[in-house]
């Protein structure tokens, strides 16, 4: 059986984060918590986002998003809701500060340890409506603003997910112009953050016609097109950007079908403390080892990819994502990032608990994780 999933409204082009006012309105929100990180107002894309509503509604400034949002971080922030009689979240920024909104807002609406929210303690179940969010991205990676999951890393050290449609922004506002200033290893970072989605979307053994094809059109903007590496080169080109951007959010699209290894490896790395790893440079260098993990179990959807990226049918996809991983001046591997051997059987325990393994097309298990991760290591 088929289940076809697209939660959001989106508003999407260059300037679409001047409508902010009357989104708010829409949803009733007339105090909003402002979930951002101390880099945006640093850059002043926060001092930006207050201009455009400080005449309509008064906003309550939350920057302390982590990298990777903590449990720590999201119990902060909702105390702070609570305290200063918010109704409702925007969040400005990356996934981390979106991913922390959504989980301010289940946490401000239900009681109890965060945990057992969890999608791996059947938190799906226990989640219901939550406080209303609106999302504005600033990269073009996670598509965090139309996706109905959350991740977080939790105060036992594990970075785990919240998933439930309750959590899916009720309205997404993406304004490719608010991508301009973002620096080009960070584009490029989150750019292929995107492209693994897309990726991992199409490779989903589950069954979803819709979300597959829009995952190809991601992957045919980012990688045929030409556009990601368009906007590493030149930050402000709008095309490049517009493209982008729209590419990260139908790769957010697109994984309503699930994920895969690449992701529960990701997640297990981004866990580990003192070296704050980011989750779209541990994706694009996971990516090459995936695709010769997974290549006999997938059908023909290597040669879809290849289509859709403008490939000729005989380039190797994995060959093909490192030679781009280093025209993109990525990493090369993990022990460029820091990971250590030492650290290689604690991240197969967390990756073979992570939900994103379930929909990877090959079964993989703790000791195929395990070697993933020392391939992987370079």
């Amino acid at each position: 059986m088929a289940t076809l999933t697209f939660l959001t409204t989106t508003l999407f082009d260059h300037g679409a984060s001047r409508q902010l006012v009357d989104v708010l309105r829409m949803h009733g929100i007339s105090r909003p918590m402002l979930c951002t990180d101390r880099g945006l107002v640093a850059a002043g894309i926060v001092e930006q986002i207050e201009t455009v509503i400080s005449n309509s509604v008064q906003s309550v400034r939350f920057d302390e998003t982590p990298e990777n949002p903590t449990e720590e971080a999201v119990l902060a922030a909702a105390e702070r809701y609570r305290a200063e009689g918010c109704d409702g979240l925007l969040a400005v920024g990356g996934g981390s500060s979106i991913d922390l909104a959504k989980a301010v807002a289940l946490r401000v609406t239900h009681d109890g340890d965060l945990m057992q929210y969890t999608a791996g303690e059947g938190g799906v179940e226990r989640i219901g409506p939550v406080a209303p969010l609106i999302a504005v991205p600033t990269t073009a990676g996670t598509g965090s603003e139309v996706s109905s999951g959350s991740v977080v890393i939790m105060s036992n050290g594990e970075k785990l997910i919240f998933a439930s449609r309750h959590l899916t922004p009720r309205t997404a506002v993406c304004d490719p112009e608010l991508t301009f200033g973002l620096p080009p290893l960070l584009t490029a970072a989150t750019g292929m953050d995107a492209m693994t989605h897309c990726i991992e979307a199409v490779l989903s053994p589950q069954v979803n016609p819709p979300a597959e094809a829009v995952g190809l059109d991601g992957l045919r903007r980012g990688l045929g097109h030409g556009h990601l590496l368009g906007a590493v080169k030149d930050g402000k080109d709008p095309d490049a950007r517009w493209n982008m951007m729209m590419a990260s959010t139908e790769g957010a699209m697109a994984f309503s079908k699930g994920l895969g290894a690449v992701h529960s490896m990701s997640h297990a790395c981004g866990a580990l403390p003192g070296l704050r790893l980011h989750h779209g440079t541990l994706n694009a260098v996971f990516l090459p080892t995936v695709l010769r993990f997974n290549a006999d179990h997938v059908g023909d959807k290597y040669a879809r990819i290849r289509e859709a990226a403008c490939l000729d049918a005989k380039v190797d996809l994995a060959d093909y994502i490192e030679q781009l991983n280093a025209s993109l001046g990525l990493p090369a591997n993990l022990a460029a990032m820091g990971v250590t051997a030492d650290h290689i059987p604690g991240l197969a325990q967390h990756a073979a608990r992570d939900v994103c393994t379930f929909t990877n097309p090959r079964p993989a298990s703790v000791d195929d994780y395990a070697k993933l991760i020392e391939a992987a290591m370079g």
